[in-house]
């Protein structure tokens, strides 16, 4: 790959892995637009995305790395009730993710050169968008905290979490509906969302690095740490406004991302039913 490539890649990662619009949807679609489907076919492409993925869920760890810290001292302190709760409740919704991302690994990777099926679950996406503003609207006067949620509410979440195994599908923007539809605030919930989110993201990351250096795939390992590092500095920065626009966004603060996806979807399904590229 080349040394622009890799950026864009990284960039379109650190933007889109936590903006609710898929950054695997975009990685599927990116290569499509701009013929570079010579690697994106390749079985190299979702190593590399994984070492992506990598970079961000460490930029959200550095975000979070405060509460982290509190929420691991739970363990051992038992007048921290809250955060250990909390800690439960992330264990259990990380459970789905982990084991069905294992069961449908290689159907799942068939999907990847597909630009077509990428763009119509992000159309979908879209729709789940606003579906939650929505259902948010509705609940407005009914909501909860995130220590409060029920254990099932949290394997649901973990469950619908599972879909962002899907291009197309964003983590963070299903994630987020299903805790808006469990009662929480905009806040709350992509403040779940993002810790959910951040074991997931470093476990897949963690277990693909040994495979690539075991295969001695050197210049993919590299190509992957620029990426990484370009999308993990992109991510920081992503975290950093999104919370702060949903802590000051009240209402329908996930339609602009819904409109977002449907668009993009949309014309990229156009022009994938036609064959056009750039």
């Amino acid at each position: 790959m080349h040394l622009l490539q890799v950026i864009i890649y990284g960039i379109v990662q650190g933007i889109t892995e936590l903006f609710p619009i898929s950054s695997v949807g975009h990685a599927v679609i990116l290569p499509y637009l701009f013929r570079w489907t010579e690697f994106s076919e390749s079985n190299q492409f979702l190593p590399f995305v994984v070492m992506l993925h990598l970079g961000t869920g460490l930029a959200l760890l550095i975000y979070f790395l405060p509460e982290w810290i509190h929420l691991i001292a739970s363990i051992f302190d038992r007048r921290r009730r809250i955060e250990r709760r909390i800690l439960l409740l992330i264990i259990v919704a990380t459970i789905p993710a982990a084991v069905l991302g294992k069961i449908f690994e290689h159907k799942l990777q068939e999907l990847f050169p597909s630009a077509l099926s990428a763009s119509i679950f992000l159309i979908v996406n879209g729709l789940i968008l606003f579906w939650a503003d929505g259902m948010r609207r509705r609940r407005r006067r009914n909501t909860t905290r995130i220590e409060n949620l029920s254990f099932g509410r949290s394997f649901f979440i973990g469950i619908v979490q599972s879909l962002a195994l899907i291009p197309g599908f964003s983590r963070s923007g299903i994630t987020m509906a299903a805790g808006l539809a469990s009662g929480l605030e905009y806040e709350d919930a992509a403040r779940f969302s993002f810790l959910l989110a951040t074991p997931v993201i470093l476990g897949a990351g963690i277990l693909e690095v040994p495979k690539m250096l075991h295969q001695h795939n050197h210049a993919m390992f590299h190509d992957g740490l620029i990426g990484g590092l370009c999308a993990g500095v992109l991510a920081l920065l992503s975290t950093a406004f999104l919370m702060r626009y949903f802590q000051t966004t009240e209402v329908r603060a996930l339609r602009p991302f819904g409109w977002y996806c449907i668009v993009v979807g949309v014309v990229v399904a156009i022009l994938a039913a036609l064959h056009i590229q750039f």
